[in-house]
């Protein structure tokens, strides 16, 4: 197994993280991460309602005894009440995304759970470093689903947020194998997080349309939908995606809200209804060849990297 600062802090056999995932993080493949290793999290924000969020932390404990996690994206909807939950129910690790974490973390910190925040520039790092975040994820540009507005890709991003803080930084955007985990932990970070990839498993509910559209996605194929408003993020493409993009540059978030909601997105990713919604998708989509269990694809993902790192030595003479 690899050992970090991350695994060791978080109680895991294997430094990669399950990213939030909207509308498909949930019980089944929250477990399955946690179970193989690593740490599988809950997305709280696209559930129903608090009730359906304990009934999903309490199947994720029938499912596996390994630490998990709760991914709360900001600024979509209130989160005292969800979060009100995550913390009675002492989950291991809370994630914040996509928004200001400054109300949130000291009520984290103080019910002695762990804290993640995601970050897509130095200053946010450093912001969460300062909030109390235990752990600080660097979202690089390639990355599917809400983005920095920086571009700003993952191989400098992390290096430069590994030398601004002093907390562990776990690498995010573009990673999908053994190589890229090697390649973060040779940039400094302590882990990687992965959200499409983890999309592409058979324990994530994602329609099977979409999982395929995974496979047959190519690296430069992915759009960007939402950059007028402020808040980038990446998608497949898709007939529905240009009829978003026909309506950018938006003057408001009012006038682009009616394409880019969370049902449009929820048609496509457990539908398949892709003239009528969009699907969350990062460039990792040019590694992915196959639907494996998250088994079978952390093992693979940990022998890709040590055979990776023993080709290194050799290069280097050890």
């Amino acid at each position: 197994m690899i050992q970090t600062r991350v695994t060791e802090l978080l109680h895991i056999r294997r430094p990669i993280i399950q990213g939030g995932l909207a509308y498909l993080a949930r019980a089944p493949l929250t477990a399955a991460v946690s179970e193989a290793g690593g740490l599988g999290q809950i997305t709280a924000t696209t559930l129903d309602d608090v009730g359906q969020l304990r009934q999903e932390i309490h199947e994720v404990r029938q499912r596996t005894n390994q630490p998990f996690g709760v991914n709360f994206a900001l600024g979509h909807r209130p989160i005292d009440d969800l979060l009100d939950v995550a913390i009675e129910e002492q989950v291991p690790v809370i994630s914040l995304t996509g928004g200001n974490p400054k109300p949130f973390a000291r009520r984290i910190i103080d019910a002695g759970i762990r804290l993640m925040v995601l970050t897509a520039g130095v200053r946010a790092a450093k912001n969460a470093e300062s909030l109390g975040a235990d752990i600080v994820v660097a979202v690089g540009v390639e990355g599917g689903g809400h983005l920095g507005r920086d571009d700003v890709g993952t191989m400098v991003l992390t290096r430069k947020i590994v030398e601004s803080v002093q907390v562990p930084v776990v690498a995010s955007g573009g990673i999908g194998d053994g190589y890229g985990l090697l390649a973060a932990l040779a940039l400094g970070a302590q882990g990687i997080e992965m959200g499409t990839r983890f999309v592409a498993t058979k324990e994530c509910p994602a329609h099977p349309s979409y999982k395929d559209r995974l496979i047959n996605t190519q690296e430069n194929e992915t759009r960007i939908i939402e950059r007028s408003i402020g808040r980038p993020g990446r998608v497949l493409p898709s007939p529905y995606v240009e009829t978003i993009l026909a309506h950018e540059p938006a003057s408001s978030i009012d006038e682009l809200l009616p394409y880019i909601s969370g049902d449009k997105n929820r048609s496509a990713a457990l539908d398949g209804q892709w003239d009528e919604g969009f699907a969350w998708g990062g460039q990792v989509t040019g590694l992915i060849t196959d639907i494996p269990s998250v088994a079978e694809l952390l093992e693979r993902m940990e022998d890709e990297a040590l055979s990776m790192w023993t080709t290194l030595g050799k290069m280097f003479g050890h």
